[in-house]
């Protein structure tokens, strides 16, 4: 774990955002950046298909960017670390 410097700007959107979704700052800014890397690794899924995709990988074990790069669109299980249920 590290600190992330962010603009006064941007942590002001993460604490709108986190309040209107009941989320930390942290965990407004995390889900951003999962939703943003998923959005680089897989531009032809939309946002419906990529929180599908960040619920089943979820469901595996976790979101891994190696395999989740590695991962054809929509194979959550490929997404994950592996240590979930199959």
């Amino acid at each position: 774990m590290g600190i992330v410097k962010i603009s006064d700007l941007m942590h002001e959107n993460l604490r709108v955002a986190g309040n209107a979704l009941s989320r930390s700052i942290n965990a407004q800014a995390e889900h951003w950046m999962r939703v943003g890397m998923l959005t680089e690794l897989h531009p032809e899924l939309n946002h419906r298909e990529i929180c599908q995709l960040l619920i089943r990988a979820e469901l595996a074990g976790g979101l891994d960017i190696t395999a989740a790069a590695a991962a054809p669109a929509g194979k959550a299980s490929a997404a994950s670390n592996g240590k979930g249920k199959h």
